[in-house]
Formats: C-alpha cells, sequence, structure tokens
C-alpha cells in the first residue's frame, strides 16, 4: 500500500533550495577548503534570481601579504575567482561545481590584508560552459580589482568517485 494521497504530486526532482538555505549550508560546512580558510572567506549573501553572491575575505598578512605590506596580486585572484566560481554554484542550484577554464584580472588599486568584500555573479549560463564576473572592494567600498572568466559546469556527481 502507498503512503502517497491520490491528489498528491511526486517528483523525483529535489525541491529548489531557498537563497537563506543556500547561505545556511556554507555557514554549517565542516570541511572548509584550506585556500578559503587563508583567505578567509566568509560568505554573506546569496541572491539566485539575480545569480549573485557577496562573500567576505579577512586574509591575514602572513598568509597572502607582498614585501609592500599588500595583498599578493595572486591572492587577489583567487578572492575573485571564488566569487566567481560560487555564483556558479549557486546558480546551478548546487548541483555543479564550476572549474575555471580561463581568467582576467584587472588591478586597480592595491587591497591591503585585512576586511575585503567581494562580489561574484553570472553573466551568461550555458549547457557546457559560463561566463563570470566578479569584484572586490576595500572597506570603504573602493573598488580594488574585476574579473572575468569562463568556466565549465561540472554535476558534483563526477567528482564523488
Amino acid at each position: 500500500m502507498s503512503d502517497i494521497a491520490p491528489n498528491e504530486v511526486v517528483s523525483d526532482t529535489p525541491q529548489a533550495l531557498t537563497d537563506e538555505a543556500i547561505l545556511a549550508r556554507f555557514h554549517a560546512a565542516k570541511t572548509v577548503p584550506g585556500s578559503a580558510r587563508t583567505l578567509g572567506f566568509r560568505m554573506v549573501s546569496v541572491n539566485q534570481a539575480e545569480r549573485r553572491v557577496e562573500i567576505a575575505f579577512e586574509p591575514s598578512i602572513e598568509a597572502v601579504g607582498n614585501p609592500m605590506g599588500q595583498v599578493q596580486g595572486g591572492y587577489v585572484s583567487a578572492m575573485l575567482d571564488e566569487c566567481m566560481s560560487v555564483a556558479g554554484m549557486i546558480t546551478s542550484g548546487m548541483t555543479c561545481v564550476v572549474p575555471t577554464l580561463e581568467m582576467k584580472t584587472s588591478f586597480l588599486r592595491p587591497a591591503i590584508p585585512g576586511p575585503l568584500r567581494g562580489v561574484g555573479w553570472v553573466v551568461k549560463w550555458g549547457k557546457t560552459v559560463c561566463f563570470t564576473e566578479g569584484e572586490l572592494y576595500d572597506p570603504q567600498g573602493r573598488l580594488l580589482a574585476k574579473a572575468s572568466a569562463t568556466a565549465i559546469p561540472t554535476p558534483f556527481a563526477k567528482f564523488k568517485k
């Protein structure tokens, strides 16, 4: 005998996650990649409708500093890459990772270790490729760097083998 009511709709498709549920998943994650820890990654907001995320970073001078006391450019690019990749993950409904195929970063002013804010969004989502953009800001709201990337949405299941 079935537990399904006569008029009940049954679907094998998982229910879409709300923005709040996705944000809670990031905050509750038991394992955080070392790169995210190094960058002081903390998810701030998710907006699936706009395919956009906001991420706080707080890198330390010891972890990411260059001889001039600034964030070394590779780490600035890594923060932007995180913003764009996570925007891709939320655009997929948290079903895909979004490895970067190519990325261009423009450095507009030096980033100083400490609180920074990154924003990432998906410009176009296709079947085999997506285009993303991101920006990194200092605590005063000044634009420090921006990036664009091409990435390949890849279902999480391919990485579980």
